[in-house]
């Protein structure tokens, strides 16, 4: 029995009653360690020494965690790496450092959890990049179309040291926010239940003049719309609801998206197109990370590495082995229980999309945005100069063999 099998038979009043007496933060934390079956029982012991081990000594710092929709039983979907992340940073810096951690939307959704921290509601968020990118423009940064050839040169990126100067500095000095790690897909569109008597889209043309949900990237509607993709802006939280009452065709997100927010009921194909970035990432307000000690910098850097390299073995995992993102698909995954077919296109399709819409071919698409974002970054050519780093690695590599670095050490 998996862990999430585990969390699904606690009910949420349980899981609330004990937080209610330890604390949503501890409970959670308490939940994500356990590797048998799991009752009310032993979740509230788990949750007591979680409790007596956190509070042992009092906190320089307590950080709030804005966490989206996410919690301890979806970030078992989707690897996303905030709780083994606010867990390694207590544990890192015993206990100086206390992350209140709090998802399921209840601070902060995907599109206003880096407003929250910039605002300083929230210390620390985790949300996707491209939905972030409304607060954070700079973070279209990673969405030129087919930039990335695979998962594995999205993290050879992160852990590279020019990301430093390519995407987190900039960000900093820009937005006031401090990239830590990111959990790496690339997005494809997720065809609802209009597509389900319908054959695996083998050829892009079938996707031609079909309605999707876009997030709230603007590179990524740049891409979309030279696809013949009609992007719609849809909130997250809505695109179920449009999904399942056939107002979208479609949506433009990833594999493990799909499986985390329970949408895998109303979509019946994940096509594969790999056009641009899929990023839930975990930041922090700059000023809070100025405001703590040398020490406690490192710490929060060196938590930030061992989640990055957690989630790049976690997630892909998790994409076979849970989601079903594989062919063929593993039985008892999440797309197999919900008859969720993977349409992974051949090369040739992926080369004709990329004709289509990329800067490399179809470079005055991009060129205003191009413009502002080099401008933003000091004046660094930042497509071709992730284009480059993301061809170090062979177009073919396992994402888990990527090396890990540490990024800010060059």
């Amino acid at each position: 029995m998996g862990l999430s099998d585990n969390l699904n038979r606690i009910s949420r009043r349980d899981l609330f009653k004990v937080a209610g007496t330890y604390g949503l933060s501890s409970t959670l934390l308490a939940a994500g360690t356990f590797g048998g079956a799991m009752s009310l029982g032993n979740l509230a012991r788990a949750a007591e020494s979680t409790y007596e081990r956190r509070f042992a000594k009092e906190a320089k710092h307590t950080l709030k965690f804005g966490a989206a929709g996410f919690n301890a039983r979806n970030l078992l979907i989707e690897r996303a790496g905030a709780l083994e992340f606010a867990r390694d940073l207590e544990a890192r810096t015993d206990g100086e450092i206390r992350v209140e951690f709090i998802g399921d939307n209840q601070i902060c959704g995907q599109l206003s959890c880096v407003e929250k921290t910039q605002q300083g509601i929230t210390d620390i968020y985790a949300a996707s990049t491209q939905n972030s990118a409304g607060g954070a423009p700079y973070l279209n940064v990673l969405d030129y179309a087919y930039m990335f050839p695979g998962r594995a040169s999205q993290y050879h990126f992160l852990y590279h040291p020019k990301s430093q100067e390519i995407l987190r500095d900039p960000l900093e000095k820009r937005h006031g926010l401090k990239f830590l790690f990111s959990h790496c897909e690339l997005r494809g569109i997720q065809l609802g239940l209009g597509w389900q008597d319908r054959p695996t889209v083998t050829k892009l043309e079938e996707l031609f003049g079909t309605k999707n949900r876009v997030t709230g990237t603007q590179l990524g509607r740049i891409a979309m719309q030279a696809l013949n993709l009609n992007p719609v802006p849809v909130a997250w939280e809505e695109t179920l609801d449009g999904l399942k009452q056939g107002l979208i065709d479609g949506a433009e997100t990833w594999a493990s998206a799909v499986a985390y927010a329970n949408m895998s009921p109303v979509v019946s194909q994940c096509v594969d197109l790999k056009f641009f970035c899929g990023t839930e990432h975990t930041s922090m307000s700059a000023s809070v990370f100025d405001s703590l000690g040398g020490a406690l910098q490192d710490a929060v850097m060196e938590s930030a590495y061992w989640a990055q390299a957690h989630v790049q073995a976690a997630n892909e995992a998790a994409l076979v082995k849970t989601v079903g993102f594989s062919e063929p698909q593993l039985p008892g995954t999440i797309f197999v229980e919900n008859d969720v077919r993977c349409a992974f296109l051949e090369e040739a399709e992926i080369r004709k999309a990329e004709e289509m819409c990329s800067p490399e071919f179809q470079p005055q698409l991009w060129e205003q945005w191009r413009e502002r974002l080099n401008g933003w970054a000091g004046g660094i050519d930042t497509y071709q100069e992730i284009y480059d780093i993301a061809r170090e690695v062979d177009k073919d590599m396992l994402p888990e063999n990527v090396e890990p670095r540490r990024w800010w050490k060059g």
